[in-house]
Parts: C-alpha cells; structure tokens; sequence
C-alpha cells in the first residue's frame, strides 16, 4: 500500500509541476522527506516524465502535427534552435549537476531566486513575436533549468516575458519546449538504465505513466486558460514558502 501512494504522489507531483513554475524536484524532495520514501527507481521517474511529455503532445497534437508535417517551419527551427543549448550543456554537466547540485539547500536557493525573477519578469510582458533570436536565449535559459530546484517552465517562461513575449506566448513556447527537453530527460534516464539495469513493477510504470499525463494534461489545460489573469507574485511567494520548508526539513 505504501509504495502504491508512493506512485500516485510521485505521478501527480511530476505531472503537476512539470508544467507550473514551480520546480517538480522541490517538491518531490520534500514528499520524499516528509514521507520517509527511498528513491523509486530510474524507470519510475522516466514512467512520469513519459506521462507528462504525452500530455503536452495531445494538448497541443495540432501544433506537433504542423511541427511533423513541415507546416509550421518556423516555429521548428525556434524549437530545435532553443533545444540545441541544453542538449549540449547537458552532456556535458550532467553527471557534474547529479554529483553536486542535487543538495537540498542548492533546491531550496534555486526555488527563491528564480521564483523572484519569474515574478520581475512579467513586468516586460508585451506582446513582441517570438523570433529566432529570442528563441535561442530562452534556449540558453532553459540550461539553467539543469539545476535542481529552478523549474524548467518557469526559467523558460520568465526569459520569455523578459524579452516582451506575452505570458500565453511565453507559456505555449515554453511547453512546446518540453517536448524535446523531456525526450532528452529520458533518453539520459534510459541511458543510465542500460548501464545498470533495474527490475520494476510493470503495474506501477502503467500506473504512474496514466496518472502523470492526466495531471499534466489538466495543469496545462487550466493554466493556459487562466493564464492572462494570473500575477506571477503569487509562484513567486509559493516558491519562497517551499524553500522555506525544505530548509526546515534539514533542520
């Protein structure tokens, strides 16, 4: 029963966070604290982020198929232009990031200071239209989603409204960004896994990989759609608190 609620936690936190900017390894950090939980085990984090990456494609299945199809040639080459940085920092400090970075204090001091530049960020939010050049310095950001506690969506998105994007520009680019970031997330994970291969319950790898895209999927569903409405300062206070938490854990 224990490692069943573990797998529903783990699923909804990967699912949840993966899309907010928020940061998924703080949170999963701190269930993992306050639970007393072991790690699941590679191929349960690749069955979440699998999940979650599933969940971005059927939500924006048009867009991926005009990606596909060559229709929407620009929007391909900002993508793959923006993917290009992190593919390449991390194979170069991904076993540097793991050995060094995954401190609980790195976490907690990541969660507060890009929380605050999330926050500053959509001051400069406009309406300017993506372009190559902006593409690749939010790609340059996204390499900063490589340590822990950062968040992934949230550095791509404050980069974004920092270069005059507006928050659903920022927002869609971001999660479109996700495809190939989590495609790279799992291929590293699978990686490691041929190299030192684990048993897994195949129930939970259904079970996490279901409950993962059915978060994520609302996440981004309900965000998009409030999204214009919504004053950052509010992830930015959120973040501040999960810092604080995490902290008091250590203690």
């Amino acid at each position: 029963m224990a490692e069943v609620l573990q797998w529903v936690v783990l699923a909804l936190v990967q699912g949840l966070t993966e899309f907010l900017p928020i940061s998924s390894s703080a949170h999963l950090i701190l269930a993992s604290q306050f639970a007393g939980w072991q790690d699941q085990g590679l191929v349960m984090d690749i069955a979440a982020h699998f999940g979650s990456l599933l969940a971005v494609i059927w939500y924006y299945r048009k867009d991926v198929l005009s990606l596909l199809t060559g229709q929407d040639w620009p929007l391909f080459q900002q993508i793959l232009l923006a993917s290009i940085p992190l593919a390449m920092t991390g194979l170069l400090f991904a076993d540097f990031i793991d050995s060094h970075l995954r401190a609980a204090w790195v976490i907690a001091a990541a969660s507060v200071i890009f929380g605050v530049l999330l926050w500053f960020s959509q001051r400069h939010s406009s309406n300017k239209t993506l372009d190559l050049k902006a593409a690749l310095i939010i790609g340059f950001a996204q390499c900063l989603a490589l340590i822990p506690g950062a968040s992934r969506s949230g550095v791509t998105m404050t980069a974004g409204m920092a270069l005059g994007l507006s928050k659903t520009a920022a927002a869609k680019f971001s999660f479109l960004l996700a495809i190939p970031a989590i495609l790279m997330v799992s291929a590293y994970g699978a990686l490691k896994l041929l190299q030192t291969p684990q048993s897994y319950d195949i129930t939970g790898v259904i079970t996490i990989t279901s409950l993962s895209f059915l978060a994520a999927w609302l996440c981004i569903h309900f965000f998009m759609k409030f999204i214009q409405k919504i004053d950052f300062i509010w992830f930015m206070h959120y973040r501040i608190l999960l810092a604080l938490l995490i902290m008091l854990t250590l203690l």
